[in-house]
């Protein structure tokens, strides 16, 4: 396998986000309405807001991106232009992993067959998906190669998880975690770290024994923190609730990429693999979902607990190279560092509440519109 070169490794960033009642702050069924006022922002092409499961979400897309700069443009015009229209539907945008303020509401499902399948199969678990995530695709030769790569960055998902928690609140009550999200997309049949692989053939061997039992539909049900995409040539990390700003979702955006880079040039250098066993991973991703970055993690190299700081240090470490490689050192290390000093997005929420109330959560997490 050759070495990639590193200028061919391109990204891109799916974001989700809730849609509140500018009045209430309740989750508002109106994306048809925002996807209608989208096509009226100038900045936006067609079909760059596009649907969820449920009404009161929607869900953008940056462009095939080669550098961060250029993710970080996407994502800020993404962001203005969505708070423009959701504003002239009467909600705004929220950049949070989960719901808020308590909900007395079942919010519909979008009319698409996937969806409608999925409420016939897990109702009540359906009722719960008000919550969003950040995706990270990016972009590797083949399958043989993703996958390869997919299995060297399993060992640091629970990290990512730690970093990316924002979503503290659940319908109007504390739940005493950083990523709240997690927890609800973990009761899902096929979800949390990936098994380990090392090349296309146990993946798609993998994926499909899962669909062989019948108890998911097909492939788009995989719903790890990491896998190969069925519809891009890329590997997709999904470990991360959707980011309060912009600059945080590119820190991560930037590690995601550094991670793939890194494990494709390792699977073509014959390093071996650092393989823990899923039991160890599962309890790391929920110590992760369960703290932030607010105590210690699971070193993923070691299996035993170390200060958040270190654990990210070591991180950083392991992906310096590509980092210097693209350019992107100064800007994911200064990011993380906000991030552990300043706090994760889950961190953040809970002081905005102690310190001002929902209102003061509510302008935290709302996009702000351009301008």
């Amino acid at each position: 396998m050759d070495r990639p070169e590193a200028d061919g490794i391109t990204l891109g960033v799916e974001e989700e986000y809730l849609l509140l009642d500018v009045k209430t702050g309740m989750p508002a069924p109106r994306a048809g309405e925002v996807q209608a006022a989208a096509d009226l922002e100038p900045v936006l092409d067609a079909g760059e807001v596009d649907d969820e499961l449920l009404q009161a979400q929607v869900e953008v897309a940056t462009p095939i991106c080669t550098g961060l700069a250029e993710v970080d443009g996407h994502l800020r015009r993404l962001r203005g232009a969505v708070a423009g229209a959701a504003l002239r539907a009467g909600c705004r945008p929220a950049a949070t992993g989960g719901l808020p303020l308590r909900s007395t509401g079942i919010m519909p499902v979008t009319e698409k067959q996937r969806y409608l399948d999925m409420r016939d199969d897990a109702a009540r678990l359906v009722d719960e998906q008000l919550i969003n995530g950040m995706h990270i695709h990016v972009a590797v030769p083949d399958r043989h190669a993703g996958a390869a790569a997919l299995g060297r960055l399993r060992p640091w998902l629970p990290v990512l998880v730690a970093l990316g928690a924002n979503s503290p609140f659940w319908d109007g009550r504390d739940t005493g975690f950083a990523s709240w999200r997690t927890v609800v997309f973990g009761r899902w049949p096929v979800s949390g770290s990936p098994p380990y692989t090392a090349d296309a053939a146990t993946y798609e061997q993998r994926v499909d024994a899962l669909v062989d039992t019948g108890v998911i539909r097909g492939r788009r049900e995989v719903y790890w923190h990491a896998r190969l995409s069925e519809r891009y040539p890329t590997l997709e990390i999904r470990a991360t609730d959707v980011q309060l700003d912009a600059g945080s979702a590119v820190t991560l955006a930037g590690l995601g990429r550094a991670l793939v880079a890194t494990g494709l040039r390792e699977a073509a250098e014959g390093v071996a693999a650092l393989d823990p066993p899923g039991s160890v991973l599962h309890a790391a991703g929920w110590h992760a979902a369960r703290h932030g970055l607010a105590a210690d993690l699971v070193d993923p190299v070691r299996g035993t607990p170390a200060k958040a700081a270190d654990v990210v240090g070591e991180l950083l470490a392991y992906t310096m190279p590509a980092l210097e490689e693209y350019g992107d050192a100064g800007r994911v290390a200064e990011g993380l560092a906000r991030l552990l000093d300043g706090g994760t997005g889950a961190a953040r929420q809970r002081r905005a509440v102690a310190e001002g109330g929902a209102a003061a959560l509510l302008d935290l997490i709302a996009l702000a519109p351009a301008g």
